[in-house]
């Protein structure tokens, strides 16, 4: 039976997207069949962070205005047959899909999909609304920073309000040592505001922006915490029962553990 699952934020710039496209790359390992959409019209960066940019013909909005069909719009992705991206316009505001458009698309999807992710645009205007529709999951993705919990507190409030009942919580770029310095918020701080389950922390890995930068997600590279904490999540959100990591070191000597392979 396939689900739906959007991947949203209060905050921008807290890792919504890279982490929509380390859970689509997770998952299609795991020989499961994934599409990923783009619903951040006008600001698409998904095809980016696949490194699929240049094989892009159509778009969603194609799609939902009927001038194709969304099996001409796919873009397989080259690393893995089972894994796809429906990207979104450059051109076009969030106003060009609307909620039903978005159902309907996503229910012709199910026949043929194991997992569809959403990246949903940050914020709380119509083209959130629209994102988490069609969706049976969320997925909420924030920092431990003061003014990103809040976001996602908000953005928590919103979901309930359209009767999303399924939401987790994935913590990103957490940095153990301010965190024992007490200038970052810790879990047990998150999980008092936000009260909902946690299936994912990630520490702030540099690794992840040079992944960014190269279309080659995180989560391909064993020696990076960052891809072994996302395919941790990959595996809860897949059922089995993963303990969170710890991390027990920031800066220097993580990058003397990668140098020598200790």
């Amino acid at each position: 039976m396939s689900e739906v699952i959007v991947i949203t934020s209060g905050k921008g710039g807290v890792g919504k997207t890279t982490t929509t496209a380390n859970l689509g790359v997770g998952l299609a390992e795991r020989g499961k069949k994934v599409v990923l959409i783009d619903t951040d019209t006008g600001l698409r960066n998904l095809d980016l962070l696949l490194g699929l940019e240049n094989r892009i013909m159509y778009d969603l909005i194609d799609v939902t205005e009927g001038r194709v069909t969304y099996k001409k719009a796919l873009v397989r992705h080259k690393k893995y047959d089972t894994l796809y991206l429906l990207p979104t316009s450059q051109v076009k505001d969030k106003m060009a899909v609307n909620e039903e458009q978005l159902i309907a698309l996503c229910n012709e999807l199910r026949s043929e999909f194991d997992y569809i992710l959403i990246d949903c645009p940050a914020g709380i205007e119509q083209g959130f609304k629209t994102a988490i529709a069609a969706a049976d999951r969320a997925i909420v993705v924030t920092m431990p920073e003061i003014s990103a919990v809040r976001d996602a507190d908000k953005i928590i409030g919103e979901l309930g309000r359209a009767d999303k009942e399924d939401i987790e919580l994935i913590v990103n770029r957490i940095r153990p040592q301010m965190v024992r310095n007490g200038d970052m918020l810790d879990m047990d701080d998150i999980d008092e505001i936000l009260s909902i389950k946690c299936i994912g922390q990630v520490p702030d890995d540099e690794l992840v922006v040079t992944s960014t930068n190269r279309g080659d997600p995180v989560i391909t590279n064993r020696n990076s915490e960052a891809g072994q904490a996302y395919r941790n999540i990959v595996g809860r959100i897949c059922g089995e029962e993963i303990p969170f990591m710890e991390f027990l070191e920031d800066g220097f000597l993580v990058k003397l553990r990668r140098v020598f392979g200790w």
